[in-house]
């Protein structure tokens, strides 16, 4: 039986709530890994590190045994190239993360990984057993970190070049493969194995975990999205540069601090952490895990992929589809500067929208006549749009009359292409 409890990690009552009666605890949680939320600051050490306290206290208060901690590669990576690396790595420096999230996570692990051995308040003779895997970038079916974020600016358009050269490689790791790495460190764990009693293999240890097959991100996620259609960035970024833009991001968003967790702000294109991870090589060894572990990757980089495909593929029909930001830019600008040209008094820029329009339409009445036909052309594409969405679409059909409505044929062509599949 599956008990599902929804809580805070950052409150202490509803960790021991949860961990109560509990025999091993794997400890997943975390926040600011990518986009806004790693602006985030206090919420991120709220999470990653208060979090961790509490799990950490909770175990040792309710005589939990084991606890797996699911920590990550910016441990020990920062920006500097690493090849093959291994658990004898040092920790990256704390002051020259570029992220909390490394720093905070950084922390969390060392805090998980020195309790290991500490006894219980209540069980006499017995101990915490604790191990961290650190896992490469996480993808497959329901994974909701990486690929949604680069999926979503993929689809407005927004990822039109590569950052760095087509030779810098890095890890990435099938959640399959994960859950199994997660189930070995578990009973690495076991203190009553046949001529380890009490000197569980796993304790005090971390683990690389990966696919083992490093590989340039852009080309990682070429074949997924070219199977949604959406376009494959052409051009390339050197690294300094991408740099550079995303600590201007970094730079605007921190002015926004406020806002950060409010939906309405969009997330930032790039920022400097997420340029490391995909601008420079950085890949390790699991051969630790598999020596100690037994971990050896169940499901390859291809099948891993090939199923990944094939549940965005799946989740794109259930959601509203449409075009690039560029044609909201496009449609959205361009109604309103035909109706500023044929309706508004000469104000601003006025006069020369007017004059611009004026020079293809040659009246204010023919002006103001092919306004009022562009908005009864997406009022009836619209409805035209509702009811066809009924059939094909019926969960969305709302979603495709607003779209269509303020897009017109950029929105209608998605739909018609849906429904003949």
């Amino acid at each position: 039986m599956i008990c599902t409890l929804l809580g805070d990690i950052s409150h202490k009552q509803d960790v021991d709530k949860a961990l109560r009666g509990a025999d091993c605890v794997f400890h997943l949680a975390s926040y600011g890994m990518s986009g806004k939320e790693m602006i985030q600051y206090g919420r991120v050490d709220e999470i990653n590190i208060n979090g961790t306290c509490h799990v950490l206290d909770s175990c040792l208060d309710n005589g939990v045994q084991r606890l797996v901690y699911v920590s990550t590669y910016n441990v020990v990576f920062g920006g500097k190239e690493i090849v093959n690396g291994n658990e004898s790595l040092p920790y990256f420096p704390m002051d020259d993360h570029v992220d909390p999230y490394g720093r905070s996570k950084s922390i969390a692990e060392q805090l998980v990984l020195k309790s290991n051995g500490r006894p219980f308040k209540k069980k006499k003779g017995k101990c915490l057993y604790t191990c961290a895997i650190r896992p490469a970038a996480i993808y497959g079916p329901g994974e909701e970190r990486h690929f949604p974020r680069i999926l979503n600016l993929a689809k407005l358009g927004l990822v039109p070049f590569k950052i760095g050269t087509t030779s810098v490689k890095t890890d990435w790791i099938y959640v399959d493969n994960l859950v199994l790495a997660l189930l070995l460190a578990s009973m690495g764990l076991l203190d009553n194995i046949p001529g380890r009693e009490g000197r569980p293999v796993a304790a005090g240890q971390p683990y690389f975990i990966s696919d083992g097959s490093p590989v340039n991100t852009f080309l990682f996620i070429r074949p997924l999205l070219k199977s949604l259609d959406y376009d494959l960035p052409k051009m390339s970024l050197a690294v300094p540069h991408a740099l550079f833009l995303g600590n201007l991001f970094w730079a605007f968003y921190t002015a926004l601090y406020p806002w950060l967790s409010k939906k309405w702000l969009p997330q930032p294109l790039i920022l400097p952490a997420e340029v490391y991870k995909v601008g420079v090589t950085h890949y390790f060894s699991f051969l630790k895990a598999k020596e100690e572990l037994g971990y050896i990757p169940m499901v390859s980089p291809q099948e891993g992929m090939t199923e990944t495909i094939a549940y965005w593929q799946e989740r794109k029909k259930r959601t509203l589809d449409g075009p690039t930001i560029y044609a909201w830019l496009f449609v959205v600008i361009g109604m309103i500067s035909l109706f500023s040209a044929a309706y508004m008094p000469d104000v601003g820029p006025i006069p020369l929208l007017r004059a611009i329009s004026l020079f293809f339409v040659r009246s204010m009445w023919g002006l103001k006549m092919f306004f009022l036909l562009a908005v009864a052309t997406h009022i009836g594409e619209a409805i035209y749009a509702w009811k066809l969405a009924k059939k094909v679409d019926p969960v969305n059909a709302r979603g495709w009359f607003w779209q269509t409505f303020a897009l017109g044929i950029f929105s209608l062509r998605f739909l018609l292409k849906r429904a003949k599949m």
